[in-house]
């Protein structure tokens, strides 16, 4: 049964928005109260975050498809409908999350690092909301907008200081195991290891993670034996150890070839040349080990390899390999670049910026308006509502969309399209005659939440009206 995953393919949807409520107030001897219609609540977000204790991703393996909670409606009587839950995932420390044309999209290194897959939608406003002094009784609400949904893949990269490599059986999870705590499967088979081992060891006042890639083998770069499956995992790694095997059964491999064909497999993957390196000559407890070990040693020297030889096994040279690896990561360390404070960039827009853009598709003689105000005001209007569409058109019209419509040369009847191309609202525009203002303040007016008029106002309101009747009939009798 599989037990560890380091890559899966993660579809994450954040909690849609809660629709605004349309409600007008009403109680005894009152039955027209006011709107009273409450917000929808917001939709929950898709999170991840690194937590130390996890170590796969075995169990996104087995549950690929996520969702946040959905915000709920709004109700009358000003109830705003309750927030979605955000939905934590947690991830192994060194998880990069990667969109599907393989952009990196977050590095996740460090415990408590967090980012946000999946951003939950807004809650539409509820008609109480939407009132004001011209639009005093709304018969509409805003609906809430759709939750982020995104496909991703999670990818992880062992953090650790010191990563050992070589061929396999050539005694790496040995070393691991009298090195640190670390308990990994030991046998005498190729291909015992089949999950990267950690282990945490300590030499003198430095602590470092030692980690136990699987087995190489030629051509491991393409993808052959274990592969790239593996060898992303040796990426953090400040230091790179080759294991040699001076033991080996097989007549046709020596020590020297293997380190030359794990280096060719290091090279073509790419971006391990600045790593230092170290050489283990393991398995010396045994007499030809001890032999061959002698014959190599003064070849690797002379390439500018430092050599060690080791037992682990008989437990020879493990404490000058411990110290030595603690020197090369401390000036490692030492090194690295101090993190500097998080600057704030704040990039203010410009002041002629409209927020959207009109062009003209030639190929389909449609004008498509792009922005992130206009697009998020279509994904929250009901279009079975009549008023919520023309409350649509006056936010528009205020935007400046109209006019833009009509410099890029578009004529009443022309198609115009508002959205990307899979997800658009087209409709025929028609120019409005009268401007967004006036406009809107006919629409949701209603005369019978007007405070009465008094008497007298009333009576000299009908003589007027009286009068008015009477000239036009006198100008259209000539008689």
């Amino acid at each position: 049964m599989t037990t560890f995953v380091d890559r899966v393919e993660l579809y994450a949807a954040a909690g849609n928005g809660g629709h605004g409520c349309a409600s007008v107030h009403r109680e005894k001897f009152k039955p027209l109260g006011g709107p009273d219609g409450g917000n929808g609540g917001r939709g929950g977000d898709v999170t991840l975050v690194v937590d130390q204790d996890i170590t796969t991703l075995l169990d996104y393996h087995h549950s690929p498809h996520r969702k946040a909670t959905n915000g709920q409606p709004g109700a009358g009587d000003n109830r705003s409908g309750k927030d979605g839950q955000d939905l934590i995932l947690p991830v192994p420390d060194g998880t990069v999350v990667l969109d599907k044309d393989g952009n990196v999209l977050a590095d996740l290194v460090g415990q408590g690092t967090t980012f946000v897959a999946g951003q939950g939608g807004r809650g539409g406003l509820g008609n109480a909301a939407l009132a004001s002094a011209r639009r005093k009784a709304p018969g509409f609400a805003l609906l809430g907008e759709p939750g982020e949904s995104r496909d991703i893949v999670l990818e992880l990269k062992t953090v650790a200081d010191v990563a050992l490599v070589g061929y396999p059986s050539a005694g790496k999870s040995s070393l691991i195991s009298v090195l640190s705590a670390a308990k990994p499967k030991i046998a005498d088979y190729p291909f015992t290891t089949l999950v990267p081992n950690l282990g945490v060891v300590t030499a003198g006042g430095t602590v470092y993670t030692i980690a136990d890639v699987p087995g190489l083998i030629p051509g491991a770069s393409q993808g052959k034996g274990l592969g790239l499956e593996f060898l992303r995992h040796v990426e953090r790694c400040s230091v790179l150890v080759h294991v040699l095997d001076t033991a080996t059964l097989e007549s046709d491999r020596d020590p020297v070839s293997d380190l030359d064909i794990i280096e060719e497999e290091l090279k073509q993957y790419g971006g391990l040349d600045d790593r230092p390196r170290i050489v283990v000559l393991n398995k010396i407890d045994i007499p030809d080990g001890q032999d061959l070990a002698d014959m190599i040693r003064p070849e690797l020297e002379e390439r500018g390899y430092r050599v060690f030889e080791v037992s682990a096994v008989a437990h020879i040279g493990l404490k000058e390999l411990s110290f030595a690896l603690a020197g090369v990561i401390a000036e490692a360390r030492a090194a690295k670049p101090v993190e500097e404070a998080t600057r704030i960039v704040i990039r203010p827009k410009a002041v002629d910026d409209a927020g959207f853009t009109v062009t003209l598709e030639e190929e389909d003689g449609i004008y498509r308006v792009r922005g992130e105000k206009p697009e998020r005001w279509v994904r929250q209007t009901d279009f079975n509502n009549d008023e919520a569409v023309g409350y649509l058109a006056d936010r528009l019209n205020r935007l400046g969309v109209e006019d833009e419509l009509m410099k890029a040369g578009a004529r009443a009847g022309d198609g115009v399209a508002i959205g990307a191309e899979d997800n658009a609202v087209v409709f025929d525009w028609e120019p409005t005659m009268a401007a967004g203002a006036e406009m809107l303040g006919r629409r949701g007016e209603d005369h019978r939440l007007e405070a009465p008029r008094p008497a007298a106002q009333r009576r000299r309101d009908r003589e007027a009206e009286h009068d008015e009747v009477q000239r036009e009939f006198d100008d259209f009798n000539p008689f």
